[in-house]
């Protein structure tokens, strides 16, 4: 096995632990809180503590993973991530968490941010699509099977946390044996633009996907539970039909990275674009058949639940190699910023309006993306070759 696949291998089960750790510690910490009688409203504030910490950290990312590198940048994140979970048991106050939270927030962006990004680099253009997108398999699998873990608590508080633990010294030993690599170096010229705003000159549709992604991500899991109650669905019926978007972005994410190597990502997102809008727009017209709504979901996941892995593709389709990491920057505070925005938003369209229009909001998103991708030139599905910073 080349150096390269070697990384890249090890890469994805550092993700899949991350993606498990996060799983399992939102429900986790949510079902502690809940023990403590703690209320729903302040339980959701402290666990937007995670988000909080991935959007404001993330504008800074990109300067230690220049200095650092990648590898170097993965364990500081891993070392933040393992020092918040070790502390968690040792406490019970709300703020501590909070502050803990944080943390977490911190070192999972600057462990997702870093890995993406190597990810990138060492992914060949026929095959940038397929690896991005077992990344992000990768990570599904392992958010998906996080709350499993939860079936420990019952042998102890320690246990859980424990097991995650075990996990991060696993990550550990195989990022030590990893050689450290660095993103390419932003040439400049005479004539200078900022790097951000270059990056959204020329990339701005391929880093849309990232907002949506964090958008539809979070209305389904903090939003669609009480849209359920409103609709008189039942708890238990919620925990099974979540997952069939999950399920559904997990069983295509290979197949269509795959296909937007050999066919394009403006093209692929376009046509996933309108099928998950589609599917949202139905969605309210399911009423209560629960069979209808898991059908649905899981036409709308396997459909756009790609969406951030492509999008990243895209991004380093149509930009030099040196500018991806702030377009994965840009891409990371678009999934954080729609995360923090949806719970609001949405709770705004069910008190004013009808709980189904969260529903439609998604799909006019979805559908209105792709009208941009069908409006936008055709120059942007090659490659631009032009020193940077570039001209206005």
């Amino acid at each position: 096995m080349s150096a390269s696949r070697y990384t890249f291998w090890v890469l994805i089960l550092v993700v899949a632990i991350a993606g498990l750790s996060q799983g399992l510690s939102i429900p986790l910490l949510a079902v502690l809180l809940e023990q403590q009688g703690i209320s729903s409203l302040v339980n959701g504030l402290n666990a937007a503590a995670l988000y909080i910490g991935m959007v404001l950290i993330s504008p800074f990312m990109e300067i230690p993973l220049r200095k650092l590198g990648y590898r170097t940048t993965i364990i500081c994140g891993l070392v933040l991530v393992t020092i918040a979970t070790a502390l968690i048991p040792l406490f019970s106050h709300l703020a501590v968490w909070f502050v803990l939270r944080f943390l977490m927030g911190v070192g999972d962006s600057a462990l997702h941010y870093s890995s993406q990004m190597w990810v990138t680099k060492i992914s060949s253009p026929e095959t940038r699509g397929r690896d991005l997108s077992a990344y992000g398999l990768a990570y599904g699998v392992g958010f998906s099977a996080g709350p499993l873990g939860l079936n420990l608590l019952p042998l102890g508080l320690w246990v859980p946390f424990g097991m995650l633990l075990i996990l991060y010294a696993v990550g550990f030993f195989l990022l030590a044996r990893m050689k450290n690599d660095y993103p390419e170096v932003i040439v400049q010229t005479e004539k200078k633009e900022n790097k951000y705003a270059t990056v959204l000159r020329i990339g701005w549709l391929a880093l849309i996907p990232s907002f949506l992604y964090g958008f539809m991500e979070t209305s389904l899991n903090g939003s669609f539970p009480v849209y359920a109650l409103r609709t008189g669905i039942s708890l238990e019926w919620v925990s099974i039909i979540l997952p069939s978007f999950v399920v559904g972005s997990i069983l295509l994410q290979m197949p269509l990275g795959t296909l937007s190597d050999r066919l394009g990502r403006k093209r692929v997102m376009t046509v996933c674009a309108i099928i998950g809008g589609i599917a949202f727009f139905l969605f309210p017209l399911s009423g209560e058949n629960v069979w209808f709504m898991m059908l649905l979901l899981a036409i709308a996941g396997a459909a756009v639940g790609s969406f951030y892995s492509l999008g990243l593709a895209f991004a380093a389709d149509i930009l030099p190699a040196s500018m991806v990491p702030t377009a994965g920057i840009i891409a990371a505070i678009n999934f954080g910023t729609a995360s923090i925005l949806a719970p609001n938003v949405n709770g705004v369209l069910m008190e004013w309006w009808e709980p189904w229009t969260i529903f439609w909001l998604m799909g006019a998103s979805l559908l209105v993306f792709a009208a941009a991708c069908l409006a936008a030139s055709r120059g942007t599905a090659q490659k631009q070759q032009v020193p940077l910073p570039l001209e206005k």
